[in-house]
């Protein structure tokens, strides 16, 4: 379990760190969409709370099911209908933090046996970030590591934003 715990460890460091370095963005820099028809960092956050909020489930309802089959999410879609561009920047910022947090706890208390536990049947070709062939077995421990992977991924992005660096 101890790798878990340096995972953990690591998982809420990047929350708190990103968030301060999200919190200091002004709110048009975090209107600024990099090119048109990519989504500003409010949108990417927004992104980001709904991954949390569909990971969420799926982290509980693995520890209560043999499989890791859960249903997927139009991500596009999502973010449109929650108009993420008009929410506040700060209230949004907050919220992914703390659902993260959560998120963090619950891993935390996640039995090591559940978490290693191979599932050979799994839709994690469809719903990962980085897909699992449905031939080869999955783990839950696996699928948490691939949603934090896909925040970091998305924050990388927001930072990279040329109008924000400078």
């Amino acid at each position: 379990m101890m790798q878990m715990d340096k995972f953990i460890k690591e998982f809420k460091e990047t929350i708190k760190s990103a968030a301060a370095r999200l919190l200091a963005l002004s709110e048009s820099q975090s209107e600024i969409h990099p090119v048109p028809g990519k989504w500003s960092p409010k949108e990417i956050i927004g992104h980001l709370i709904d991954s949390a909020a569909n990971n969420h489930r799926r982290f509980v309802l693995a520890q209560l099911q043999e499989d890791l089959i859960f249903p997927g999410y139009e991500q596009d879609r999502w973010v449109a209908a929650q108009d993420y561009q008009s929410a506040s920047w700060p209230s949004l910022v907050q919220l992914w933090k703390l659902y993260n947090l959560h998120i963090a706890h619950l891993v935390s208390r996640i039995p090591e046996d559940i978490l290693l536990k191979p599932r050979r049947k799994h839709n994690l070709q469809e719903i990962a970030w980085e897909a699992v062939p449905p031939d080869q077995p999955a783990t839950l421990d696996y699928f948490i590591r691939d949603y934090f992977n896909h925040m970091q991924h998305h924050l990388r992005q927001i930072f990279s934003i040329e109008e924000i660096k400078s």
